[in-house]
């Protein structure tokens, strides 16, 4: 097929101001609803009697059931649509975390974070999987790093809003600030669920906002990248030795977001914070240093074609930054800098991680696998949480959680180097139509 570069430009234009700034708003709402329980601890803890051993279980099963139905979300996904799919998942989970303001307590928090995790299972992989229905490898690094970059911006929003909330509406109704959160931040989750249902086309040859020239070019360009793929049936996808690497280094990876997502209100705190604000909006600091960050990379990642270096440099910078950070606890300004790094190192790798099994996986299988990688990865966010916990066993730094999730990091960075091949995305560029360059990533 013959295509002229600047149609090319002007078709992934179009589909990124179409998709991505909507999917990043979906993203925002359902990682806020994961994570700001993290909020919530620093009141409900002492209102139901809770002890920290107790939150970071709560916090953690949320993957138990999200493992459970994850590769069936992902699958049923492909069968039914990502329209009407993702927004009964973004519904429920709406719904669910909104309820989440009658919790009274322990066994029916873990109850509510168990059914939370059942509800929002699938989304993550669905939307990886939706990208690749629309995008060539060789483009997708960036795009990811968009979407994805809605972990730090609701960091950075996020919390100083769960911040205010708490501050401002605890007491009104008789209802308490961490009961405020809730509702207030699972709201917005179900109006856009409904809003899925006009909005996204589950395929390119739904989409009535591109012209008929314009889908065989995108479709084009995904079959012929498609075509170069070994495994695509579901079976592949569970027998792929690669596969079950990258859910050992996804679980390292998801080990480092979650034990700084859900304990990072608790550590600006201890440094004398006063005000749910105040530690909202310096919890911010951290993830609005990621989105800069994490763009940069990732542009470059796709700039070059390789992700598996550009993914074991930035995780061991980020296990570095983690340790500086407890080495001077004692020095906030400092502290806040390397914690900085450390999230840079853990969120920012996540946009050049899953362009790894898409290289290799197409149709059925990239659905089951993508949804495997996801779900078994990401049991690591119950083990973040807890490491605390456990580490406290052990040894009364309070710095040495970081220094343990450090080094789960650099085991995932020596797997990827050692496990991952070098030229496994070198033959993602192999997409690219004869006799033209690839899309700019100004388009």
């Amino acid at each position: 097929m013959n295509i002229d570069p600047g149609k090319e430009a002007k078709a992934y234009s179009k589909v990124d101001w179409r998709l991505i700034p909507f999917l990043f708003l979906c993203y925002i709402l359902a990682y806020l609803d994961r994570v700001n329980v993290g909020f919530a601890k620093l009141q409900m803890l002492k209102d139901l009697n809770m002890s920290d051993a107790a939150f970071a279980t709560g916090a953690g099963i949320f993957f138990i059931g999200y493992f459970f139905f994850e590769v069936p979300s992902n699958v049923l996904l492909k069968k039914f649509g990502a329209r009407m799919w993702i927004a009964r998942i973004m519904i429920t989970w709406g719904i669910i975390s909104s309820l989440m303001m009658y919790v009274t307590s322990e066994w029916a928090f873990y109850c509510m974070r168990f059914v939370l995790g059942l509800a929002e299972a699938g989304f993550f992989p669905g939307i990886i999987f939706y990208l690749t229905l629309w995008y060539p490898s060789r483009l997708r690094s960036t795009r990811l790093a968009l979407f994805v970059s809605a972990i730090a911006v609701s960091g950075v929003i996020g919390n100083p809003i769960s911040g205010w909330i708490m501050d401002t509406f605890s007491g009104s109704g008789g209802l308490a600030g961490w009961q405020w959160l809730f509702l207030v931040e699972g709201i917005p989750s179900i109006i856009v669920g409904f809003w899925v249902i006009g909005y996204l086309d589950s395929s390119i040859g739904e989409a009535k906002w591109l012209d008929a020239e314009e889908k065989a070019l995108l479709i084009h360009n995904v079959e012929s990248e498609d075509r170069h793929k070994t495994e695509h049936k579901l079976s592949d996808a569970f027998k792929s030795g690669k596969v079950w690497v990258l859910c050992a280094i996804y679980f390292t990876l998801m080990i480092g977001l979650y034990g700084i997502a859900f304990w990072l209100p608790t550590i600006i705190k201890a440094f004398g914070v006063k005000g749910y604000l105040s530690v909202g909006l310096i919890t911010a600091i951290p993830y609005g240093v990621t989105v800069v960050g994490m763009m940069l990379i990732s542009r470059h990642s796709d700039r070059t074609g390789e992700r598996r270096m550009h993914y074991v440099v930035n995780v061991c910078a980020g296990a570095l930054g983690l340790v500086l950070s407890g080495v001077y606890a004692d020095t906030p300004a400092l502290a806040i800098l390397f914690i900085s790094i450390g999230t840079l190192g853990v969120v920012g790798s996540m946009p050049l991680f899953w362009p790894m099994p898409s290289a290799f996986l197409t149709g059925t299988a990239a659905a089951a696998g993508i949804g495997i990688v996801n779900s078994v990865g990401n049991l690591g966010g119950y083990v973040g949480p807890n490491v605390p916990i456990w580490i406290k066993q052990y040894s009364q730094d309070p710095s040495a959680a970081l220094y343990a999730i450090a080094a789960i990091l650099v085991l995932g960075a020596f797997l990827t180097y050692a496990f991952i091949p070098a030229d496994l995305h070198a033959k993602d560029r192999v997409a690219a139509p004869a006799g033209v360059a690839p899309v700019p990533e100004e388009a």
